[in-house]
């Protein structure tokens, strides 16, 4: 198998298109704001040409580990050792029976959602209580992040 980094790069960069929508003032952005103990005062004078650089760069770090996560095929390679160039004539017959299975947006939306809801939540939540940030601050982020790694998920499983 190979990485497909043109749907990782449109995974990554969906995360500015939710981005722009969440925290919009009219939908969590106000309420962000106050949770963070943030005013337009303090969020001027950034440099937002590397915050947005560094955002779509981390996201595609996240958007690289996730395709390993929604779609099961890579395990299969895994299995073999992870060189596709030296499998064995089973995985080629495995991939030539199952190497599609799976492989909807619908699923990758499935599995970023329980990689949003099972691991990035908790790890949202754990920095946010001892940072002493409130409940309405980490279900924005944390919702934000379930959002974007089902979009992703969806976007990364089924683009083929």
């Amino acid at each position: 198998m190979e990485v497909n980094f043109l749907a990782l790069v449109v995974a990554a960069l969906s995360t500015l298109v939710v981005g722009f929508i969440w925290y919009n003032p009219k939908v969590f952005g106000t309420a962000w704001m106050n949770a963070a103990g943030l005013t337009e005062e303090k969020l001027k004078g950034a440099n937002m040409a590397v915050i947005y650089g560094l955002a779509v760069l981390f996201a595609f770090f996240m958007a690289f580990i996730l395709q390993f996560l929604v779609i099961h095929q890579w395990g299969a390679l895994a299995a073999t050792g992870g060189d596709s160039d030296k499998v064995s004539p089973v995985y080629e017959a495995y991939m030539a029976e199952y190497g599609t299975a799976f492989r909807t947006f619908k699923h990758g939306a499935l599995h970023g959602f329980m990689t949003g809801l099972l691991f990035t939540f908790p790890l949202i939540a754990i920095n946010s209580m001892f940072e002493r940030k409130s409940w309405k601050f980490i279900f924005i982020n944390a919702g934000y992040w379930l959002v974007n790694l089902t979009i992703m998920g969806g976007i990364i499983c089924a683009w083929i």
